[in-house]
């Protein structure tokens, strides 16, 4: 079992939902964060004021799923996150030692 998270651009939610549910993905957990990498941040202006906005608002994705299934969900999170563009995000693979589902007491590759 494998826990992949991403951290996408905001307005690339929707398509990333979408591309993970063509490929049977039942599940997801999804976070509003905010952070930076290579972008640094960048100045706005606000009523004549310029400010930095060190922080930059990004949706981190946290999906569990069998490890069969890992190609799959990066190629689908990566081409419809992907704009070309700095910030586009990552994508991070690891792995989970077990998994219990609440409700029925199940336990492992069954509770995904």
């Amino acid at each position: 079992m494998k826990m992949v998270t991403a951290i996408i651009k905001p307005f690339k939610l929707d398509d990333v939902r979408e591309a993970l549910s063509e490929i049977g993905v039942q599940g997801l957990t999804v976070t509003e964060v905010k952070g930076f990498g290579r972008q640094k941040g960048h100045t706005e202006l606000y009523r004549g004021a310029e400010y930095v906005v060190d922080f930059l608002p990004k949706v981190k994705l946290e999906i569990a799923i069998s490890a069969d299934k890992i190609d799959s969900v990066i190629e689908a999170v990566s081409n419809a996150a992907k704009t070309g563009k700095i910030g586009d995000g990552k994508i991070f693979v690891s792995e989970i030692e077990q998994v219990v589902r609440i409700r029925t007491g199940e336990s492992g590759p069954e509770a995904l």
